[in-house]
């Protein structure tokens, strides 16, 4: 019976959510499965993976073949590694107290890699608010000065008008012309 590591789908529509099991070939994606070994969630940035490290290596070791979605999991993970340096160990190339040494050394250069994207991330973010509220600042600013000048040039307007000649004037020049008109016809 071979057996592949792959990824079982779970979530709804448009929100994966994903197992990483080991399960016969032949079964069906989201079918029977021999042992779940992990969880992975890419839903967030950075992802989320929860892997069981030691599960995985012992099914590597029994020769489980991952899929290629599942190799990159378990290479990001560290299993592969793992699997790796336990192989030096059995060929005695390697003591197990070093393989152990060089995995955690490994484990912990990872570990820093994705705290300093998650405070990269968090900083770009806060960043981006910032300037949004610096822009926001800035519109309601010029809100605040259209506001302020408006009532001037109401009044501005309303000095126009008294100083316009009245309405009673404006109609009778145009009264002629209407006349002169009638009178071309």
């Amino acid at each position: 019976m071979p057996v592949k590591i792959r990824l079982q789908r779970h979530g709804k529509k448009g929100k994966p959510f994903y197992w990483v099991v080991a399960a016969d070939s032949r079964a069906k994606r989201d079918g029977r499965f021999l042992e779940k070994i992990g969880t992975y969630n890419p839903n967030v940035n950075p992802a989320i993976i929860d892997l069981d490290v030691d599960k995985a290596v012992a099914w590597l070791q029994n020769g489980a073949q991952p899929t290629d979605t599942a190799r990159a999991i378990l290479s990001y993970k560290g299993a592969m590694l793992k699997k790796h340096l336990l192989g030096g160990v059995e060929k005695g190339a390697l003591t197990q107290e070093q393989a152990d040494a060089k995995f955690q050394a490994w484990l912990e250069e990872r570990e820093a890699k994705i705290q300093g994207k998650a405070e990269g991330l968090a900083k770009a973010e806060a960043e981006a608010k910032a300037k949004a509220l610096e822009a926001e600042k800035a519109v309601n600013e010029a809100r605040k000065e259209v506001a302020v000048e408006e009532p001037a040039e109401e009044v501005a307007e309303v000095e126009a008008e008294v100083e316009a000649p009245a309405p009673a004037e404006v109609e009778t020049t145009e009264e002629p012309a209407a006349d002169e008109e009638k009178a071309a016809e």
